[in-house]
């Protein structure tokens, strides 16, 4: 097993434990008799129900979304998003209930056009399935001492950005950019069945519904997309209105990173320079930033080295979080990983405002 040294520069850390409290579940209605987890790990995410219940459509989002990190993204920034709506000082995270396989799966083959294996390469541009998934997330409020009722829907619908198909079947393989505008017209169609189909389901009825819209990166884009879009339904069925979420993943470096975030461009090329002359077996790496409002929130840097030994391993760890301190600003979160083989073995991260480091060396 690895051994695990930490040292926080100039910090103080104090780690907290979260706890059980109630019984065993007895049945599986809407309002439970469940144990939940009686603290937050911090105040930016959500305590869950437990024993774990994994969702009723589980697994089927791999099947429809062929990027990773989309699969993660989708996921975690529609919990993101659901905080301004669902507390987490008062609400409890659960995975969807209520959307089954079968309904997805519906869903997606009705509302996109049926394609047909004879067709040409012009009536797949002209009519491209654009809508991938529907992922769902309950958000459950406490009513008595040991039970919870659901209280909220998060839904998140995820939108290609590019449409790959060959024409015919198993022939020339092509892609197909969707504009904004193409893909937000089937994202608000999807999303007013959506709220239609639930409302049919039983204890449904006035539940309030996030629906935020999710537009998928390129399927070999080493990062995400983002959600552009969302909306909440509180005891009605028609969709009314459309908040625009401005936020974006970026590469660092890239010609995107330098003409949207200039300084933080030339500081990642810098760092890596200094990395450089510090270790010849130095590579390169490679850096996401993500932004909202067009401030950059938070920058993700990964560096693959071979190192050897554990003192060598320390060193080098010194000399990044050094040129961490130099080189960055501490207005956004920073977050470093050093790895090897794939494994990670260094990582170093300070939270936006704070003045140090934390870091952590995996020997």
């Amino acid at each position: 097993m690895k051994k695990i040294l930490i040292w926080f520069l100039g910090a103080l850390v104090v780690l907290s434990s979260c706890a059980q409290i109630g019984e065993e579940p007895k049945d599986d209605n809407e309002k439970e008799n469940l144990p939940v987890l009686g603290s937050q790990s911090s105040e930016e995410t959500y305590r869950m129900i437990t024993p774990y219940k994994t969702g009723a459509a589980r697994g089927r989002i791999t099947t429809q979304i062929s990027n990773r990190v989309d699969i993660d993204e989708l996921e975690v920034g529609l919990r993101r998003h659901s905080m301004d709506v669902f507390d987490p000082s008062e609400f409890y995270f659960q995975e969807g209930q209520y959307l089954s396989d079968d309904t997805i799966i519906n869903w997606i083959a009705e509302l996109n056009p049926a394609r047909k294996d004879n067709w040409s390469e012009k009536k797949h541009r002209e009519n491209p399935r654009v809508f991938s998934h529907v992922l769902e997330q309950n958000y459950l409020k406490r009513v008595g001492e040991k039970e919870v009722e659901l209280a909220g829907i998060s839904i998140g619908i995820a939108l290609k950005s590019v449409y790959s198909f060959q024409a015919p079947l198993h022939g020339e393989s092509f892609t197909e950019e969707i504009d904004m505008n193409r893909m937000m017209r089937k994202g608000y169609e999807v999303a007013q069945r959506v709220v239609d189909d639930i409302r049919e389901l039983e204890g449904l009825s006035d539940i309030p519904i996030m629906i935020a819209l999710y537009r998928e990166s390129e399927p070999s884009s080493p990062i995400p997309g983002n959600y552009v879009a969302r909306t909440i339904v509180t005891d009605k069925n028609t969709i009314t209105n459309w908040e625009t979420i401005d936020e974006e993943y970026i590469l660092f470096p890239s010609e995107e990173s330098e003409h949207k975030h200039l300084e933080e461009h030339e500081n990642v090329k810098r760092f890596g320079d200094k990395i450089a002359q510090y270790f010849p077996n130095y590579t390169g790496l490679t850096g996401s930033g993500f932004s909202t409002n067009k401030q950059l929130q938070t920058l993700s840097i990964e560096i693959p080295i071979e190192l050897f030994g554990n003192s060598e391993l320390t060193g080098f760890m010194q000399h990044v979080s050094d040129l961490v301190y130099d080189i960055f600003d501490n207005y956004y979160d920073i977050e470093i990983k050093v790895t090897s083989s794939n494994e990670t073995i260094g990582h170093i991260y300070r939270k936006a405002g704070d003045e140090s480091l934390q870091v952590y060396i995996y020997h």
